[in-house]
C-alpha cells in the first residue's frame, strides 16, 4: 500500500512529465507519438511491483530510460514515415535548433536506453535505423500487457458509500477552512477538519506518479496532501465549483493540475477525490473563448467517484 510520505508534489509531477515528452518528441518528431510512448512509460512504471519501485532512487531517470528505449524501438520498425521523422531528429541536431539542455538530455537518454536494451535489439535498431533493413519482430521485446490505471479500482477498495450531502452553506464553510489550512500550511487543523477515518484518492490514470491506492485516516490523509502541495511560488489552490460543490482547484505555472472534490458530512471531510490525470484535466485547461466560467467545468470532475 503506498504510504502518505510517498506522495510526489505537483510541481514534480508536471516536469517529470513535460520532459519526458519533450524528449520523446525531440526523438520521434511527432507530439502523437511522443503522448503514447510517455503513457507506455508510466505503464511499465506501475507494472513494477512497489517493492521495486521504491528501490529506484532516481524514478525520472529510470523513467527517461524506458521511455529513450520504446522509442528507439519505434524507430526501429518499419513504417508510412519512419525515415522522415529519424531525418526530422536529425536535421534538428544539425540545425540546432533545440536548446543545448535538452539535447544533452536527449543524448543521455540514448546512451542509458542503448545500454539497456538487449543484443538482439540494439542490433534490430541499428539495422533498421542505419542500414534501413527491417528487424524480424523486434517489436516483440516491447510487448507489455495493458492494464488499466484508474480512480475505478481504487474506488472499489474504499468499500464505502457516499455520505449524505450537507446543506451547500455548510459545506462551502468546510471546503474554504480546509483551502486555508492547507495554504498556510497547518496540519493539525487540516487534520481536525478530516473524518476520523477519512480517505483520500488520487487518480493519476497511470499518467503520472500518482498514488496508487487510497489513503486511510485523517491524519495520513493530511500529510499526503501537504506533500502533494507543499507551497511553491509556482503553484496556487483555489476554491471552484467541483460536481455543483465547492471544491478545489490546483495549479501550477497557471496551469490545472489537480481537481479536488469533497464529500463533507456533519462538518468534517470524509472523502478527498483528487483527479491529477492529465487527460482528464484537459477540459478545464482548454482556452476560454468567451469570458465567464469554462461551461464544462463540473462535468470535468464528475468522473471522480461512481454511486457504489
Amino acid at each position: 500500500m503506498d504510504r502518505a510520505d510517498d506522495a510526489v508534489p505537483i510541481v514534480e509531477l508536471l516536469d517529470e512529465r513535460r520532459h519526458l515528452l519533450d524528449v520523446a518528441h525531440w526523438m520521434l518528431g511527432s507530439s502523437s507519438e511522443a503522448e503514447r510512448v510517455i503513457d507506455e512509460t508510466y505503464r511499465r512504471w506501475y507494472e513494477l511491483p512497489r517493492p521495486a519501485r521504491v528501490q529506484i532512487a532516481a524514478p525520472r531517470s529510470w523513467l527517461a530510460q524506458v521511455a529513450g528505449g520504446i522509442c528507439l524501438a519505434r524507430l526501429s520498425l518499419p513504417g508510412p514515415g519512419r525515415s522522415d521523422t529519424r531525418n526530422q531528429g536529425a536535421t534538428r541536431a544539425s540545425t540546432g535548433s533545440p536548446d543545448g539542455m535538452l539535447q544533452e538530455a536527449v543524448g543521455e537518454v540514448l546512451r542509458g536506453a542503448l545500454v539497456s536494451l538487449s543484443a538482439a535489439e540494439r542490433a534490430a535498431f541499428i539495422l533498421n535505423d542505419v542500414f534501413g533493413r527491417a528487424p524480424g519482430r523486434a517489436e516483440d521485446a516491447w510487448d507489455q500487457s495493458e492494464r488499466a490505471y484508474s480512480a475505478d479500482h481504487a474506488l472499489r477498495s474504499l468499500g464505502a458509500r457516499r455520505p449524505q450531502r450537507t446543506a451547500p452553506h455548510q459545506h462551502d464553510t468546510v471546503a474554504r477552512a480546509f483551502q486555508q489550512a492547507w495554504l498556510t500550511p497547518d496540519a493539525a487543523l487540516l487534520t481536525s477538519l478530516l473524518a476520523p477515518d477519512a480517505a483520500a484518492l488520487f487518480d493519476g490514470g497511470g499518467k503520472v506518479r500518482a498514488l496508487v491506492t487510497p489513503v486511510h485516516g485523517n491524519q495520513q490523509v493530511a500529510r499526503s496532501l501537504l506533500s502533494l502541495l507543499p507551497g511553491s511560488p509556482r503553484t496556487s489552490l483555489d476554491t471552484r465549483s467541483v460536481n455543483g460543490r465547492t471544491g478545489l482547484v490546483a495549479t501550477c505555472d497557471h496551469q490545472v493540475a489537480a481537481v479536488i472534490s469533497l464529500d463533507i458530512a456533519d462538518h468534517h471531510i470524509t472523502h478527498v477525490w483528487a483527479t491529477l490525470n492529465p487527460d482528464k484535466l484537459r477540459p478545464w485547461n482548454r482556452p476560454r473563448t468567451a469570458p465567464g466560467p469554462p461551461k464544462t467545468g463540473d462535468e470535468a470532475a464528475e468522473h471522480l467517484r461512481n454511486d457504489a
